[in-house]
């Protein structure tokens, strides 16, 4: 007897314990916070990810022409970093939270000044800052886990992807970000120091000046004669102007600079480039 009654005060004292310390179990809608380097700057989303466990998403847990929180437990987080334009829409650096309402044909996205919200409690339409409409796509697979990714990151334009079920749709996001390489270019080259390098590679990909970038991929080789990656850039920018005798000749030389240095990545790269203007 003596025995039974410590086992039942050793039980009791252990679920007291558990009770007053809580137990930790993994969380049905996990948090996950994304960051990608976009523009300038770059996008960050903290957001909620629910499971589908065998129910109807949209139409029913989502219903259809309803306000969504696009997620679960607190609104979901977008941070730019700098200005952009989500959906054609102008939208000023900062935090805003993400709310969609679904259709069949056609999504709305908001983007709401409410960032202490939880789910859609505290929605404000005033607060909205960028309203506009997408399409949904349909996908061969169910996706099981609400996601939100970053998607065909480019230097001034990305897209948002929401996948859950055999939905997804885009969000269009751009920035304006020209304007302001240009002026740092322009400004870059008043001083001693001067990026040649980054400025021919910035006109070569963006397809401006290219006879400034010509001009300034050779300034750059004048300052480091060896380096092979700005004689590979040369080439490259006398192809796009149709000199390809030249080119040739130019990736030529940054093989058997870049054979010297031991770097057959760039070895290759010029030989698809010599192959691709024969």
């Amino acid at each position: 007897m003596k025995n039974f009654i410590i086992s039942i005060l050793a039980i009791f004292t252990l679920n007291t314990s558990l009770n007053a310390q809580g137990i930790k179990t993994p969380a049905p809608s996990p948090t996950q916070t994304i960051k990608q380097d976009f523009a300038l700057s770059s996008i960050e989303i903290t957001y909620s990810r629910p499971n589908i466990k065998g129910r109807v998403v949209f139409g029913d847990l989502a219903p259809f022409g309803k306000l969504w929180r696009t997620g679960a437990n607190a609104a979901t987080r977008v941070t730019f970093g700098e200005d952009v334009k989500v959906g054609g829409v102008a939208l000023k650096a900062g935090t805003y939270v993400l709310y969609t309402i679904p259709n069949k044909e056609e999504w709305e996205v908001i983007f709401n000044k409410g960032i202490n919200n939880w789910g859609i409690d505290g929605y404000k339409a005033e607060e909205d800052v960028a309203k506009f409409k997408v399409k949904p796509n349909a996908l061969a697979k169910s996706i099981e886990t609400f996601t939100i990714e970053i998607a065909n990151v480019n230097p001034s334009s990305a897209e948002i992807e929401i996948s859950w079920e055999k939905t997804s749709v885009s969000i269009p996001v751009t920035a304006d970000i020209d304007g302001k390489i240009s002026k740092a270019i322009e400004t870059a080259m008043t001083v001693d120091s001067r990026p040649y390098f980054q400025a021919a590679s910035y006109y070569f990909e963006t397809g401006k000046d290219l006879n400034k970038a010509l001009a300034w991929a050779d300034k750059a080789i004048e300052q480091t004669p060896k380096a092979f990656w700005i004689m590979h850039l040369k080439a490259k920018i006398q192809a796009k102007l149709g000199n390809k005798a030249v080119a040739i000749e130019t990736a030529k030389k940054s093989i058997e600079l870049a054979k010297e240095a031991n770097n057959m990545d760039y070895v290759a790269l010029n030989e698809k480039l010599i192959a691709s203007m024969k």
